[in-house]
C-alpha cells in the first residue's frame, strides 16, 4: 500500500494537538504583559507541537490492538495496516527528539523537561497503564491535557510561577 503524508499527519491527531498548542500559546500571552518574545513564541510553539504530535503517535502505537476493534478508531493508519508499528515508532521518536532539541536549544531546559514529562505522562502512564485500569483515568490523565498553558508560561519566562498553575 502506498504511504502518504496524510497517514503520518493522522497519527499526530492534528485537531487535538492544535487545541493543546493553542492553550500553550494562551499561556505564553498570560505570562508577560504585552507581546511574548518572538523566539519563545515561535520555537516554544514548535517544540510543544512536535512533542504533542509525538505523544499522539505513541498513543496510537500503544493502542493499536484496541483501535482495530473500536468503530471510532478503526480507520487509523496503524489499525488499518497502512502503517506498521516500526514506521509509527520511528516517526513518534523523531518528533519527540526534534521537540526536545528545539526546546532545549531554542527555548529553555525547564520547558523541555516539563514537556517531556507531559509526553511520558500521556503516552506511557495514561495510555499504557491508567486508561483501562481505573475509572479515575480521566482525572489523572487530565494532567497531560492541562499542562500546555504551563508549558507556554515557562517557555516565555523560564520559570514555573504559581500563577501558571492556577
Amino acid at each position: 500500500m502506498k504511504l502518504s503524508l496524510s497517514q503520518y499527519l493522522q497519527l499526530t491527531k492534528p485537531r487535538i494537538v492544535a487545541l493543546l498548542v493553542f492553550c500553550a500559546v494562551i499561556g505564553m500571552f498570560l505570562a508577560v504583559p504585552g507581546m511574548p518574545p518572538w523566539r519563545a513564541l515561535v520555537f516554544g510553539t514548535l517544540g510543544i507541537w512536535l512533542a504533542s504530535s509525538s505523544a499522539a503517535a505513541f498513543n496510537q502505537l500503544i493502542d493499536q490492538r484496541i483501535d482495530k476493534v473500536m468503530v471510532r478508531t478503526a480507520n487509523r493508519p496503524l489499525a488499518t495496516g497502512n502503517l506498521n508499528p516500526r514506521q509509527v515508532f520511528v516517526f513518534a521518536m523523531a518528533l519527540g527528539i526534534a521537540s526536545m532539541v528545539v526546546l532545549v536549544l531554542l527555548v529553555n531546559t525547564l520547558t523541555a523537561v516539563l514537556t517531556f514529562a507531559g509526553l511520558i505522562g500521556y503516552a506511557v502512564i495514561y495510555t499504557a497503564f491508567l486508561k483501562r485500569a481505573t475509572p479515575q483515568n480521566i482525572v489523572i490523565g487530565g494532567l497531560a491535557g492541562a499542562i500546555p498553558p504551563v508549558l507556554g508560561w515557562t517557555a516565555v519566562t523560564g520559570s514555573l510561577h504559581p500563577y501558571a498553575l492556577q
